[in-house]
């Protein structure tokens, strides 16, 4: 949803919401994505929490999980920006022409020709976002989100048996990476019926 948003909003925008999204990918873009997920979780609960108390009700105590997601999405959401923005793009523009022509508003144009046409240019991107995602839940044991690789490392180091367990998270990745691989190729398939085939690697 970010990266539909900040596509469009890139491409279609005014000037001011064109500069803002370009500040935002460009900032996450470049900072490393650690510092990132530093800064929002620990900056953004505190900037969420002054607000609500200047507005009058109590802080929150925000669940490391939900925080974890959100900081992912936001993340995320400035790289597949850039990865939706090429695909619309890469739409032939006489579609688009015709839709306007037909007088189709620009919400229906959206729904009805833009996300559909983009999809199969968008999809490889997309696709190596989400397996760059399921990596990087592994930054998130810095600000206490238990997860697959925090967990791994507890257990390794109380019962000393590093190599079984580092093994065990490991296959429990590359077997994500497999399933995930799967389900994108007939995604992938799925978008680009009716278009021509591409040949695989030889």
């Amino acid at each position: 949803m970010i990266g539909v948003g900040g596509a469009y909003g890139k491409l279609y925008g005014g000037p001011v919401v064109r500069d803002l999204l370009e500040v935002y990918t460009t900032v996450v873009r470049a900072v490393p994505e650690l510092v990132l997920i530093l800064l929002l979780y620990f900056a953004g609960t505190d900037l969420i929490n002054q607000l609500l108390t200047a507005l009058g009700h109590a802080a929150i105590d925000i669940n490391g999980v939900v925080a974890g997601i959100g900081v992912l999405g936001v993340v995320q959401g400035a790289y597949s920006t850039e990865v939706l923005r090429g695909a619309i793009l890469g739409i032939p523009q006489g579609q688009i022409e015709a839709a306007r022509a037909y007088g189709m508003p620009p919400g229906l144009l959206l729904r009805r020709i833009t996300l559909p046409a983009m999809l199969p240019f968008a999809i490889p991107g997309l696709a190596n976002l989400w397996l760059i995602a399921t990596k990087d839940t592994a930054l998130l044991a810095i600000v206490g989100v238990n997860e697959l690789t925090q967990t791994t490392r507890t257990a390794a180091g109380a019962t000393k048996a590093y190599f079984t367990f580092f093994m065990a998270a490991g296959a429990l990745y590359l077997v994500l990476t497999l399933v995930s691989n799967v389900v994108i190729g007939r995604v992938e398939r799925w978008a680009r019926r009716g278009m021509p085939s591409i040949a695989g690697p030889h």
